[in-house]
């Protein structure tokens, strides 16, 4: 609807998970150093944490983009406490095929494969997405898995992603082995104000519209009621593009964003805060 108003060649705001909107701040930047890096010195473990809507799945995906084909990756993206056996999934994950699902078998065929592209200097790496959904038993089969060698070579490198508890799950006696491999670790936090407002222009010209579209006081309203957190600035924007469209406005300033977050936060499931729009809007910045 918005978008051919607005001159977009596609919607900037998609909830979607999709490398060409990343925005590299300086969390998103040091989390893909880190796996990068860690892929490099073949660490065994590697985690990346952070709260929902910060944009962890889509610098996963941006890191896929980026890798050759000599890293074989298997993505594991629905991970779930009732899963009671993780084996078949990471071989699934991996394009592996067996005739039989006994654990016992696939670890043989699983085993077969990583020697298979060691030999052929391929590294292969399993992504773990919302791990801390695999509990204290998932996690336990993740370190096992971990131990496949040849001469002292790992051949299975695990990057795990999820929620702040995952971290905290870590810490648990239980899970002590498994702590002690992780290569590297970092937690992606909120943006800054600065942050947001960029991350705003930077999915308006991957969109293709202009990105002088919201003023910035509209933008700082934006950051105080989303918290930096990508998804729901997202969702902000979104709407007020919506409403912009509605009203016919050619750019959205800071009446329509305070109507906009009011509607959200009236509606009962939207976090923001509406205490700060006040401030915000009585500390203006120059367009």
């Amino acid at each position: 609807m918005y978008a051919d108003f607005y001159g977009f060649r596609e919607k900037p705001f998609t909830l979607q998970p999709d490398p060409r909107f990343l925005f590299l701040g300086r969390h998103h930047r040091r989390a893909l150093t880190l796996l990068e890096y860690g892929l490099v010195n073949e660490s065994s473990f590697l985690l990346v944490t952070g709260e929902v809507g910060c944009g962890k799945t889509t610098l996963i995906r941006y890191l896929l983009s980026r890798l050759d084909d000599s890293v074989k990756v298997g993505l594991l993206s629905h991970t779930s406490r009732g899963s009671q056996r993780l084996l078949p999934w990471v071989c699934y994950s991996l394009g592996l095929e067996s005739h039989s699902n006994e654990d016992a078998h696939l670890y043989e065929v699983l085993v077969a494969f990583l020697v298979e592209q060691y030999r052929a200097g391929h590294q292969v790496m399993l992504i773990v997405d919302e791990a801390q959904n695999l509990g204290l038993r998932g996690l336990e089969e993740l370190r096992l898995l971990s131990n496949i060698s040849v001469d002292e070579h790992l051949l299975l490198q695990l990057v795990m992603v999820g929620q702040p508890e995952l971290a905290r799950l870590l810490q648990s006696r239980e899970l002590r082995q498994v702590a002690q491999r992780i290569g590297g670790e970092y937690h992606i936090g909120p943006m800054t104000q600065q942050e947001t407002m960029h991350y705003v222009w930077h999915r308006l010209r991957v969109a293709g519209g202009p990105v002088s579209l919201f003023n910035r006081t509209a933008l700082r309203m934006v950051h105080a009621s989303s918290g930096g957190v990508p998804r729901l600035v997202n969702q902000l924007c979104d709407v007020a593009l919506l409403y912009g469209y509605t009203e016919h406005a050619s750019r959205i300033d800071e009446d329509l964003m305070e109507i906009v977050i009011r509607d959200r936060c009236e509606g009962g499931v939207f976090p923001g805060l509406q205490v700060r729009l006040r401030h915000e809007r009585e500390v203006r910045l120059p367009d």
